[in-house]
């Protein structure tokens, strides 16, 4: 499976165990599905201990890392010397189950360089987390691979949908799109599989369905994970056997479809809730992305402004910097790419069809710009590790906002920020801002 960074990068990992007299070495894989460990033959990793109960804990993957849950175990389950009811601990760690150790590993996709554009069809980015999506897509456009994206409303998943159709040798071929949010859960068999006439009441016609209208071509399956479980599993069929059937038809009918899907949805938490099939999961997310949400990538604010004017066509936007962008780094965009150029086109609107961007009157909502910091203070975390959030998300806010507005100028940033050059780069590599160089020196 191939991933980005972000939200749905870390999608598997390795439970080894350590040193155990039964079975040293032994390991598991954790994935998208919740496992058992314990000492009954029914869990997926079983324990040779008597100190491990028949079902001792259950682990399973959220966004923060692995939730380890205690099944009421007999003598415990233990992290970093203490005995935990249920936790969230980070890759790497060792768990200790009665009286066997388990190291937690992660298993990450194995990663591309970023790529050396900053754009890929109608998105725009020169951001690292751009371009490392961009390198992805530029590899998986060209096959027939399913790809599954996960992203905020707003950052533009159908954008990346289509450009992953216009890179494909099916780009002359049907792209359709499916919104399943918006479809009738008892019309969606026909609205994806088609029926002949007479099928039920009311099908005065025969239908294609989306699946033949998209054969030799891409079918968007948008907002997926509204999907009933039952129309889960009948799209899992179509997916294996490339067929579909339609209702009331007699035979199946053969179809050439490459699917793409989104959702704004973590579906690696509905798999976990069982509100969604692992095994879909895993047919869709042969390439699994996320496209990182507008707040996280501030650096590309000139870029994207730039190329909503170009779009725009009728006026030259200018110095993109001074107080309006300024202002603009200070706002959350809760509503990303779409509400920027929401914003744009409200600004043009009121300041004349040629204003430069200096010059345009903004309206931006106060309540979003104060909303991004208190948005990732979580109370369900200890004091300790909620803080740490917090301090990483301003730390990451803020850099990107002084390199920003210092022209992308690391000598005069860090001048503002009061830190050496040397420590201001650091910062930049470890939030992603831009790329760590092979040859690293200070010049």
């Amino acid at each position: 499976m191939a991933a980005t960074k972000g939200r749905t990068a870390a999608r598997s990992y390795t439970l080894q165990v350590l040193g155990q007299a039964g079975s040293p070495g032994q390991a598991v894989a954790l994935g998208a599905r919740p496992i058992t460990v314990g000492a009954h033959s029914s869990c997926e990793l079983v324990l040779v201990d008597p100190q491990v109960s028949r079902r001792h804990a259950e682990l399973a993957i959220v966004p923060e890392g692995i939730r380890i849950r205690d099944l009421g175990s007999t003598n415990g389950t233990w992290w970093q010397g203490t005995k935990i009811g249920e936790v969230v601990v980070p890759p790497g760690a060792t768990v200790k189950f009665g009286g066997t150790s388990v190291r937690l590993a992660s298993a990450d996709a194995p990663s591309l360089p970023p790529s050396d554009r900053d754009h890929f069809g109608a998105m725009a980015g020169s951001s690292v987390a751009m371009r490392e999506l961009f390198a992805v897509l530029e590899m998986a456009s060209p096959t027939d691979a399913t790809v599954l994206i996960e992203g905020e409303s707003g950052t533009g998943k159908e954008l990346a949908a289509r450009a992953i159709h216009e890179a494909s040798a099916r780009k002359d071929n049907p792209f359709v799109v499916v919104d399943c949010s918006a479809i009738a859960e008892n019309l969606i068999d026909s609205h994806l599989f088609g029926h002949v006439r007479g099928a039920f009441t009311g099908a005065e016609r025969d239908r294609k369905g989306a699946f033949v209208e998209a054969s030799g071509g891409t079918l968007f399956l948008d907002e997926l994970g509204e999907l009933p479980l039952a129309a889960q599993a009948k799209l899992l069929r179509v997916l294996e056997a490339q067929t579909v059937q339609p209702l009331g038809a007699d035979k199946p009918v053969a179809v050439d479809t490459r699917v793409v899907a989104a959702t704004h949805r973590d579906l690696s938490r509905m798999v976990a809730a069982k509100e969604f099939r692992f095994d879909l999961f895993y047919r869709l997310a042969v390439v699994h992305v996320a496209l990182p949400p507008l707040r996280d990538r501030l650096e590309d604010l000139p870029h994207l402004i730039a190329e909503l004017y170009r779009r725009r066509g009728s006026a030259q936007p200018g110095p993109i910097d001074g107080e309006n962008l300024e202002r603009m780094r200070r706002h959350a965009w809760p509503g990303n790419v779409r509400e920027l150029r929401n914003v744009l086109e409200r600004a043009w609107a009121l300041s004349g069809p040629n204003a430069a961007f200096r010059d345009l009157r903004l309206w931006l909502d106060p309540q979003a710009a104060q909303g991004q910091l208190s948005e990732v203070v979580d109370t369900a975390l200890p004091f300790k590790e909620a803080k740490e959030r917090w301090n990483d998300q301003f730390e990451k806010r803020y850099v990107a906002s002084v390199f920003g507005a210092n022209g992308q100028n690391v000598t005069r940033a860090a001048e503002h920020a009061g830190l050496s050059r040397r420590h201001f780069r650091e910062l930049l590599y470890k939030h992603g801002i831009v790329e760590r160089p092979s040859d690293d020196s200070d010049e």
